[in-house]
């Protein structure tokens, strides 16, 4: 009860009293909310000033402030914590984790409606506690005079001082000691984004950087929770949670709100906070049916609708967000809703241009949805796949379909949202169909277009994927078939009538290729050869095919320029090398020049001790060759390494200029120039001075034979 007869001044605690007022002002306690993000507040600081007005409606409203605001998640936090209320039961949504004030008009009457609803709801209670609170300031709390931020005060005859707390839960009568408590309370300091009075228990408290420590100083996270967790009270294990969540230790921090789940499984905040947490940890599909489930308990809880909104636009559910974040009497976040109107934009132009055909406008624009903040949605990935494919970039397709978002375990409200005219989950799957049948997957193509119907069999895009995936199948199956019994030609025909619903499957038409060069018709195969290519830059089964089927007809530029390309794209592959100098010297020959010289030949040169180290240690065999550029001997053994690199195609020369890589010299003990060393899988096998012709490539031939 207030003490209506004497004033705070007369009492005596006007200094201490205006201390705590000053520590409480409402502009320290503004929550940061660019640290979280988390949505919107309503502020019940804010609020409390205008629930002044009546005698009894200030105690009500103080005691709604600290039970809203106590161990907020927030960039600043100087509020004053409220302890268990004197029945017993916890003040639930303490502590939930806020982003920024709502500083509508509207806020206090917005909060009243929500504590009067939350109020028909066992478990979940965001009303004023039913009794006076645990810290007592000692002065009256109905001085018209008397701060918006202060706490109610409680007569007596010895009062106590401002700020003392009664750990175990009960008033003091006057005279009576208390009895020391097993547990140690640590009082937080009012730093580090920590309010005051806040009380962390069993010897847990905050460093000066806001992480939570233990009484030694050191990082103690795991200790923090099992302490939190044995007290077996939701309520502290959500404070502490907060704490934890704050300091980054996110996964510390769902375990605690698992807990307080566990045991209130009806409280909003809690499962608001744990949606939170989950958000951190990448986990957006849980942390979106974490917030339906808190919306389904609360109806009117802005929080949950506000996180749940930004989930939404993650994942492209646009019509989703904006139920979410336009709720009649709530705050809209406007960078949100200026994301929302950025999505829309874009999405409608990525629909436009699947719709005319113009793949790369589709591509730009699902790019562009992506980086707004759609940086989770399945659709928006699958959709800039499905244009790569439709570009012919393959490789690209395949890549971006492997790196879609799962959103498994995500309501099922979410899933079925439409997309392109079908429901979204069916077009990431008709997508991966399309790319898996591109890429010669046929049965993973059948499987995915079977999903898609699944979801959506309505749809009459889904249904002639599924029909001409089939039909390709079937008929890559039937050629494989007929060209296994040497039936050539009946599998020409087989390939071809898929080729009819697939015209851009590079498998099939090498298939083909290697059925014609079979019936000995080579241009066909160089056709089909070069159908497959167009689609599929460096296809490495149908340069071979062409290579051998333009060697046939000696066309010996090409076959040349087709085993350059395997080079680049299979380095080391001795076969190819080989190949590359027969093609050459095939060519030379039907021009009727002499090969000497002529020949493009590979003599790499090192200038650094640790690629002379690298050149060496590899496999196969190496040769060495330590020169002078002012040496004669050496100028004229050159042309002849040149030869020798044609000759023997599987061995890598290597030329090291002593002049210009002395410590090189220095360190393999070269004195003389011309100096061979030979080098087989980084062990030397040879050392040779000043070497006749003869008896350098006798060498090299035995060396490589070995």
């Amino acid at each position: 009860m207030s003490q209506s007869g004497k004033s705070v001044q007369e009492l005596g605690y006007d200094s201490l009293t205006t201390r705590f007022r000053d520590s409480m002002s409402c502009e320290e306690n503004k929550p940061d909310f660019k640290e979280l993000d988390l949505g919107s507040f309503i502020s019940p600081l804010k609020i409390r000033g205008a629930g002044n007005a009546g005698s009894g409606s200030g105690a009500a409203a103080t005691s709604s402030s600290s039970s809203s605001s106590s161990g907020s998640v927030t960039g600043r936090s100087n509020a004053p914590k409220l302890p268990r209320r004197l029945d017993g039961k916890p003040n639930h949504h303490s502590g939930e984790l806020t982003g920024y004030f709502d500083t509508s008009p509207n806020a206090s009457e917005s909060l009243r409606s929500a504590s009067a609803t939350s109020n028909s709801k066992p478990g979940h209670r965001r009303s004023v506690s039913a009794g006076a609170p645990l810290i007592y300031s000692g002065g009256s709390h109905s001085s018209p005079g008397s701060s918006s931020c202060s706490n109610s005060a409680t007569s007596g005859t010895n009062l106590l001082p401002t700020g003392n707390i009664c750990p175990s839960g009960k008033i003091l009568k006057s005279g009576m000691v208390s009895r020391a408590s097993n547990r140690t309370d640590v009082l937080g300091s009012g730093t580090a984004n920590y309010g005051h009075g806040n009380i962390m228990r069993g010897g847990m408290k905050l460093g000066n950087s806001g992480h939570v420590v233990d009484d030694n100083g050191a990082g103690n996270s795991s200790g923090v929770v099992r302490r939190a967790m044995s007290d077996s009270d939701p309520e502290e294990m959500k404070k502490t949670g907060n704490e934890l969540y704050r300091s980054g230790h996110f996964v510390e921090a769902l375990s605690l709100y698992d807990g307080a789940i566990s045991i209130s499984p009806n409280n909003a905040a809690y499962r608001s906070n744990r949606a939170a947490a989950l958000t951190a940890l990448g986990r957006l599909a849980e942390a979106a049916k974490e917030c339906e489930e808190a919306v389904k308990l609360e109806p009117t809880y802005a929080r949950a609708h506000q996180r749940l909104a930004s989930l939404c636009l993650r994942f492209g559910r646009l019509e989703h967000a904006k139920r979410h974040l336009y709720l009649p009497g709530q705050h809209v976040d406007q960078s949100e809703l200026q994301k929302l109107r950025l999505l829309e934009k874009h999405i409608n132009q990525c629909a436009e241009g699947r719709k005319i055909g113009d793949w790369k406008i589709a591509l730009g624009e699902s790019s562009a949805a992506i980086a707004v903040g759609a940086d989770f949605s399945p659709e928006l990935v699958a959709c800039k796949a499905e244009a790569y494919l439709k570009l012919h970039q393959l490789e690209d397709a395949e890549f971006t379909l492997s790196n879609i978002p799962k959103l498994e375990g995500c309501p099922l409200s979410c899933s079925q949202t439409k997309f392109f005219g079908m429901i979204g989950e069916a077009y990431v799957h008709f997508v991966h169909a399309e790319v898996q049948m591109a890429v010669g997957r046929f049965e993973n193509a059948v499987a995915a277009a079977e999903k898609a119907r699944l979801l959506d069999y309505s749809n009459a895009e889904v249904e002639r994927v599924l029909n001409t995936v089939k039909t390709v199948a079937r008929s890559r199956s039937k050629g494989n078939d007929l060209f296994s019994s040497g039936k050539f030609s009946e599998a020409c025909s087989a390939y071809g009538e898929g080729l009819k619903y697939d015209s851009c499957n590079y498998v099939l038409y090498c298939n083909r290729a290697v059925c014609w060069s079979k019936l000995g018709l080579w241009e066909k195969s160089v056709e089909d050869c070069n159908q497959a290519l167009n689609i599929l830059p460096n296809y490495t089964k149908a340069l071979f095919r062409r290579a051998a089927s333009n060697a046939k007809l000696e066309r010996w530029a090409e076959v040349a320029k087709d085993y350059e390309t395997l080079k680049q794209v299979l380095p080391g592959d001795n076969e190819v090398v080989e190949s590359l100098r027969k093609a050459q010297l095939a060519l030379i020959k039907s021009r009727g020049e002499d090969y000497a010289g002529k020949l493009e030949v590979e003599v790499g040169a090192v200038s650094s001790m640790d690629e002379f180290k690298a050149a060496v240690a590899s496999a196969g065999v190496s040769v060495v060759h330590f020169k002078e550029a002012s040496d004669e001997l050496c100028e004229e053994i050159s042309p002849f390494i040149n030869m020798l690199c044609v000759r023997y195609p599987s061995v890598k020369f290597i030329k090291v200029d002593v002049e210009e890589c002395l410590a090189i010299a220095r360190a393999e003990g070269v004195r003389t120039v011309p100096t061979f060393k030979i080098y087989k899988n980084g062990k030397k096998v040879k050392e040779m001075v000043r070497p006749t012709h003869q008896f350098l490539e006798e060498s090299v031939r035995s060396c490589s034979s070995l």
